[in-house]
């Protein structure tokens, strides 16, 4: 067996040898990566989209009581991520809307009524029911849970 001794095949052998550590080593963490998306896209967190319609005119009234009654909303639990109101189209002018993340549907379940139940929560409810638009005796409030999708930034 001879031993290569030109400076351009020791330049081959180490550039073969790094290819092949690179190759192991990029079987060995890939899978890894490959099932991080399916680990976050299959938890059970939801996020929950409500959407007020108010009143014509209503809908700054309706903002306002949200500003405070956010903050009992979060002490039971409720982790909105963010509050809107459009201000473009005048067909939404009397919207409001937010998002909030849930750990799963039961814990959200479990946070409204917490938050329904608490006696400090009922005068923001008192206040808001003049203020939203009813199709017959329903509220006009669009409720929707979502589940983030396995490429969503957002998990």
């Amino acid at each position: 067996m001879e031993i290569m001794k030109t400076k351009g095949s020791l330049e081959r052998l180490i550039v073969c040898g790094a290819v092949v550590v690179s190759f192991v080593a990029g079987s060995l963490v890939t899978p890894r990566f490959a099932h991080a998306n399916d680990v976050r896209g299959n938890n059970n967190r939801v996020f929950e989209l409500r959407i007020y319609h108010a009143l014509p005119d209503k809908g700054p009234a309706l903002e306002s009581l949200f500003r405070d009654a956010s903050k009992v909303m979060a002490k039971h639990g409720i982790n909105v991520i963010g509050y809107w109101v459009p201000n473009e189209d005048p067909a939404w002018k009397d919207t409001f809307i937010y998002i909030v993340a849930h750990s799963s549907r039961e814990r959200a379940k479990e946070n409204w009524d917490a938050l329904h139940a608490d006696p400090v929560f009922q005068p923001y409810v008192e206040a808001a029911m003049p203020l939203i638009d009813k199709v017959g005796k329903v509220f006009r409030v669009d409720e929707v849970y979502m589940r983030p999708t396995d490429f969503s930034p957002m998990q």
